[in-house]
């Protein structure tokens, strides 16, 4: 038992002095055919218009896309990224497609660890000069993971964040496919990650305390805080599938992150939130998915 406590209060010490070190929070997705007339000339349908093998890829979003805590504390890994990482155990949605040639010169990851919705138009900005046949969108967990429920991004500031991205995007590359990840279920991954006595030290340190903070907690007031950050989740994943919606060469993924169970395997020894390289894995089946599917 000795041994034990002192190993746990060594890598406790080690992520808090990069905690420390560190600034911001952080938390951790046709063959039919269309109708005919009028109405189909003027609205073609997404089938249409959805080519499902894009030649290069553009990623942003935020912390998960970076692959943060996957390899190492407190550090990003993009080689594992869902999105255009190049691990073998990860499989990305860049590799799939693209291939490992492919994906090493036509693929591009622009998203921060620590970004919210807020800091997607630059990110746009960014990658559009790359000109993308598919853009991927993985953000919004660092909107509702912040010190407070009341410093929540607003739903309203969310989806006006949103737009601006994608008319960013439409004003450069009309014809660029989007691909939109829902936000994960946060709910669920403090209720996985609670069951590790050393995550929840690490918890302690500041990540996504308006979750994981108290995770032991099980009183009106912690229930009521940790159902705020759920209904405001998916209050951004609503926003995520009507925006997407008004766009015919943009696809949601139908909430499949959301509703994804992610199990202890999935989530970082690192700090048992972030998606591990198995977890990151499973996104990438998801992404591919998505994007190869004849229907949206």
């Amino acid at each position: 038992m000795r041994k034990r406590s002192n190993r746990a209060r060594a890598v406790v010490a080690v992520v808090a002095a990069a905690v420390l070190g560190a600034a911001g929070c952080d938390a951790v997705g046709g063959g039919s055919p269309g109708p005919s007339g009028p109405r189909a000339e003027a609205k073609p349908s997404p089938t249409a218009v959805w080519d499902r093998s894009p030649d290069s890829i553009a990623a942003v979003g935020d912390s998960i896309t970076r692959g943060f805590d996957a390899c190492a504390v407190l550090s990003d890994c993009p080689e594992v990224s869902w999105a255009t990482g190049s691990s073998a155990e990860v499989d990305s949605l860049a590799v799939r497609l693209l291939g490992k040639t492919g994906a090493a010169t036509h693929s591009w990851n622009y998203a921060m660890t620590g970004a919210r919705m807020a800091d997607l138009p630059a990110q746009v900005g960014r990658a559009v000069v790359r000109r993308p046949q598919l853009l991927t969108v993985m953000v919004g967990a660092n909107d509702a993971c912040r010190s407070t429920t009341s410093d929540m991004t607003s739903v309203a500031d969310f989806r006006a964040d949103f737009e601006e991205s994608l008319r960013t995007l439409r004003e450069e590359l009309p014809k660029t496919q989007v691909y939109v990840a829902s936000v994960p279920d946060l709910k669920r991954l403090w209720s996985q990650g609670r069951t590790n006595p050393l995550g929840k030290q690490i918890w302690k340190l500041g990540i996504c305390p308006s979750m994981l903070s108290d995770a032991d907690a099980l009183d009106a007031a912690a229930t009521t805080r940790r159902d705020t950050v759920q209904d405001r989740v998916e209050g951004y994943n609503k926003v995520l599938e009507e925006v997407c919606a008004k766009d015919t060469r943009c696809r949601f993924d139908g909430d499949a992150v959301f509703d994804y169970h992610f199990g202890t395997d999935q989530l970082s020894h690192w700090d048992w939130f972030h998606p591990s390289t198995v977890g990151q894995a499973r996104l990438a089946e998801i992404a591919y998915r998505t994007v190869t599917a004849r229907e949206p």
